[in-house]
């Protein structure tokens, strides 16, 4: 006989442990599935930044922009919540340390002034420093930083430690965890689902599609096709003596962030491209990827420029519009799904509008521009 439960949750990295925390904590019973080990994937290999002011709208080589301004509101909501797994969830390696924001260019001054106009509408505090007023603040910028914005929200949390923490805690508090079990089947019953594994199933009204670069493929088995893109991107670290760097740094026209995390590495992330998406191993490294990374950090803070320390790869998954996806399937009654662009930052935010959905109660913020109905194909493959 299927396990019971009152939701299933497919996919165990950061969207997936914080929603299955959350609906724990609103009363649910709660399996997590994970097709391999949790958090080795995407949100394991992610930069882990916690973008609260407004960033660049493409990453390297990304043809759609992201249309910025219309996630703010998103921005400032996630912010709090953060700060509330922080005071609830031990050991997520959280690091609200503040970030700067570069401009090089006349342009990318320009909008700078124009993000902080839509920053402070939205309830975000960022102020925009000229390039002395910057390098005062911060003497490791180079000299070609024309201005800067800096947002006290901004920061990170350690990537190998967040996800795993929320899950920790969810299975503390009653979830139950299941790695290495990956879903084949979905399958409508007369109470919603059976989820089918290799190893069991479980009867449940609710399943949470938080499955990454494999969100396509779950949807997939429950007959919904959704254009959903997995890619992966490259990551970068230099190493430094403790203390080199405290706050995150960002560009505003280019892929860049840059800051040191609790082993004293410095990260660099800023969404370049890795090789292709491999569906079982991590995607191969792009020296070119390499080099323009190198480059940034030789540039914009010449004093941290040395050799390469480490570099890896690890996927994401992207929409055609590059904004994130959130909701519920209406071709799927009980399937919901989140993710996409920001999804580590937006974790503890998705997690609270799914339990809220699950229970049928209204979000409390506006998601609907981010509905998972504008990605649904006419047939699945």
């Amino acid at each position: 006989m299927p396990a019971e439960v009152d939701a299933v949750v497919v996919g165990a990295g950061i969207v997936g442990a914080a929603t299955a925390l959350a609906l724990t904590r609103s009363g649910l019973r709660v399996a997590v599935l994970d097709r391999t080990v949790p958090n080795t994937a995407g949100s394991g290999t992610t930069a882990g930044n916690l973008h609260i002011q407004t960033i660049h709208t493409r990453r390297p080589g990304q043809g759609t922009a992201v249309d910025v301004e219309k996630l703010l509101p998103l921005q400032k909501a996630t912010s709090g919540l953060w700060d509330m797994l922080g005071e609830t969830v031990s050991g997520l390696g959280l690091n609200r340390c503040g970030g700067f924001m570069v401009a090089e260019t006349e342009d990318q001054v320009r909008a700078l002034h124009t993000k902080q106009r839509w920053e402070q509408a939205a309830g975000i505090p960022t102020e925009v420093l000229t390039g002395a007023e910057a390098r005062r603040a911060l003497p490791l910028l180079g000299p070609t930083v024309e201005a800067a914005t800096w947002c006290a929200w901004d920061g990170f949390a350690e990537p190998d430690l967040a996800g795993p923490a929320m899950l920790r805690q969810a299975v503390a508090e009653g979830a139950s965890l299941h790695p290495d079990t990956p879903v084949t089947g979905l399958d409508r019953t007369s109470g919603g689902w059976q989820v089918t594994t290799a190893a069991q199933t479980w009867s449940t009204p609710v399943v949470i599609n938080a499955a990454g670069p494999w969100m396509a493929a779950i949807a997939a088995l429950a007959g919904v096709a959704l254009d959903l893109t997995p890619r992966s991107l490259q990551m970068h670290s230099l190493d430094a003596a403790p203390n080199t760097l405290e706050v995150l740094v960002q560009h505003v026209g280019e892929g860049m962030s840059i800051k040191q995390d609790r082993r004293n590495r410095l990260v660099l992330g800023g969404g370049w491209p890795a090789g292709a998406f491999h569906d079982r191993a991590a995607a191969p490294l792009r020296d070119d990827s390499t080099a323009g990374n190198l480059a940034q950090v030789e540039r914009l803070l010449p004093a941290l420029h040395g050799p390469l320390l480490d570099a890896w790869t690890g996927p994401v998954v992207t929409t055609p519009d590059e904004m994130p996806v959130i909701g519920r399937l209406d071709a799927a009654p009980g399937l919901f799904v989140a993710g996409g662009t920001y999804s580590f930052t937006f974790a503890p935010l998705w997690a609270q509008i799914l339990t809220a959905m699950v229970h049928e109660k209204a979000p409390g913020i506006d998601v609907s521009a981010f509905t998972p109905a504008r990605l649904v194909q006419p047939h699945a493959h």
